[in-house]
């Protein structure tokens, strides 16, 4: 009988996969088809003593059951309680290898925590002792996630870290809303830890929960603002299967936009940029990404005229954004002339172009600094806006304008620079106490901008909800807080005084305009302003041969043109209208 019963019990533990598991991973899951398999072996033995002949008394077949089942279970954890015991971490807590280990705070003693708790104590990679868990779910203080204590909720995380010693918080709450997420981190920033999060719920949809998804906490993980959403159905109706073109597509909006509108499945798109290098490196990820993409890539100024006509009249482009632009402030203010050449009369070729050859939509990329500006560069944009609303009423292209406030993370941007002063010892150098900006996400702003230039029907002045403004010292606070730094203490915040042609404040509405809503409540349309169009145009001639000749008070002529820009140089402000 030996045999028979040899062959049966391997061939059912070959189906319950127990010769394919490895032992260092035992978990519920093994000991649950352990037991199935030997209740399978156990009833199979039954069946054939009871058909040979040999019957035996019930109790052997359940002691049978009952050590075959601890053998097999027990060899299996035993393995793996040995191997936990030499590891880095161990059960001996006097191990000097413990003394190396960074002392680890896990927020979230729901699947997420409990997996990074595992893959901690099992990775040799990872030097990390988890010293407590933190969970708001009253039913689980006091207990323990495999023998580390819940210690209590988000009001026990300070008294938490200074007790057990921590160095690093894991916040470990993918399925956590904006608001709730932003309350833990503004909780965690005071304690000097480095504070990780895990980027968002997908982790646990997809079930691969693992230390190596946890990423630094930005900045904007403070303000608790709820995601952006837009309806990608009005997006690819309007992009799918068209010639689009992308001035400044190397840029920061530019390649984004870019990105997008690969993923939209145009039938061309087509990038134009006057800096190589930028042009080089989104044809590359473009191509890598999207194999089957019709792309051109041209180096081209939109201050060429004749290049931008030739461009226009080989692609045919039925949409275009019009991302080129001079953005940076205190340059500009140095360079002005330049300023109006690239942005108002590159704009111009660019119209000019899109109303020869029947572009269907023109959609420009604008900014917050339009709306009674104070510095060259936003003035130079009011005037875009102005272009593109008077073409509008004579062209059968539909023209419009997008404005919105800063993106983190373009090209210039704050944040980029602050970290590089913290990892630099400091000191953070802001400009004012009180000055306060609009920010946003790349990706976000650029998803807003597609969204708008769907609902386009020509001649609208589309301004994004931007949320609400921030402190830039707070950001640079939070910033200094997130990197385990006290501010003012360990890295100073020195205030330079602002900068040539910088607000305190932006506004994304000039006094002129109203609002009116859209299907999506983060995109509004400001009502377009009124002007005389003719006298309008001859200013704009004056302009433009001033700006050439290279004139030094450029901001006068600027002026005319834009009654609400505050020249810094003068003390008076003209009230006289386009």
């Amino acid at each position: 009988m030996s045999l028979p019963i040899l062959v049966i019990a391997i061939a059912i533990f070959w189906y319950f996969r127990l010769y394919h598991s490895l032992w260092q991973f035992a978990s519920i899951i093994e000991l649950k088809n352990i037991v199935l398999a030997t209740i399978v072996d156990s009833l199979a033995n039954i069946i054939l003593f009871e058909v040979s002949g040999n019957s035996l008394p019930r109790s052997c077949y359940f002691i049978y059951f009952m050590l075959l089942t601890m053998f097999l279970g027990g060899e299996r954890f035993l393995y793996r309680l040995l191997r936990l015991k030499h590891s880095k971490i161990g059960f001996n807590i006097d191990n000097k290898e413990v003394k190396d280990l960074q002392k680890v705070m896990i927020i979230g003693a729901g699947l997420a925590g409990e997996k990074i708790y595992r893959e901690i104590i099992n990775s040799k990679q990872v030097y990390k002792q988890v010293m407590c868990f933190i969970d708001d779910d009253r039913s689980k203080q006091g207990r323990s996630v495999h023998g580390v204590t819940v210690y209590g909720g988000r009001d026990k995380i300070v008294e938490a870290v200074e007790k057990f010693g921590i160095e690093e918080i894991l916040v470990a709450i993918p399925s956590a809303d904006k608001k709730e997420l932003a309350d833990v981190l503004n909780i965690c920033k005071e304690t000097k830890c480095l504070i990780k999060k895990l980027p968002g719920m997908y982790e646990l949809l997809n079930g691969n929960v693992h230390i190596s998804d946890f990423k630094e906490v930005d900045v904007l993980d403070l303000l608790g603002r709820d995601p952006i959403e837009v309806n990608l159905e009005d997006i690819m109706g309007y992009v799918t299967d068209k010639v689009v073109m992308v001035t400044g597509g190397g840029g920061s909006i530019g390649s984004e936009l870019c990105r997008q509108i690969a993923a939209s499945k145009p039938k061309q798109l087509i990038i134009v940029d006057i800096y190589e290098n930028n042009a080089y490196d989104i044809q590359l990820e473009l191509k890598e990404k999207y194999h089957d993409l019709n792309l051109e890539v041209m180096i081209a100024s939109v201050r060429n005229t004749k290049r931008v006509d030739s461009l226009f009249k080989r692609f045919r482009p039925d949409i275009v954004y019009h991302a080129a632009a001079h953005k940076h402030v205190p340059l500009m203010e140095d360079s002005p002339n330049e300023a109006v050449k690239n942005n108002v009369f590159g704009t111009l070729n660019v119209v000019k172009a899109a109303d020869k050859y029947n572009t269907k939509r023109f959609i420009l990329i604008s900014t917050d600094k339009a709306v009674n500006p104070t510095n060259v560069m936003g003035a130079t944009k009011r005037i875009c806006e102005m272009i593109v609303q008077s073409y509008n009423k004579k062209s059968k292209t539909e023209f419009v304008a997008v404005r919105f406030g800063n993106v983190l993370g373009s090209n210039g941007s704050v944040i980029p620079l602050f970290k590089k002063q913290i990892k630099a010892g400091g000191p953070v150098t802001v400009t004012h106490p009180d000055i306060i900006r609009y920010f946003m996400t790349i990706p976000e702003a650029v998803s807003l901008v597609l969204q708008a230039g769907a609902y386009a029907k020509g001649g609208e002045i589309f301004i994004l909800d931007m949320g609400k403004p921030v402190k830039i010292a707070d950001m640079a606070r939070n910033l200094i807080k997130l990197s385990g730094f006290e501010p003012d203490v360990d890295i100073k915040i020195e205030y330079t005084g602002l900068r040539p042609g910088e607000k305190l404040y932006e506004e994304l509405l000039m006094k002129e305009e109203g609002l009116q809503e859209t299907p999506n409540k983060l995109i509004h349309i400001g009502k377009p302003i009124e002007m005389n169009e003719e006298v309008f145009f001859e200013r704009l001639k004056e302009l433009k041969e001033e700006a050439y000749e290279e004139v030094e008070d450029i901001r006068t002529f600027i002026k005319e043109l834009v009654p609400t820009y505050k020249n810094p140089n003068e003390k008076t402000i003209t009230k006289e209208k386009v």
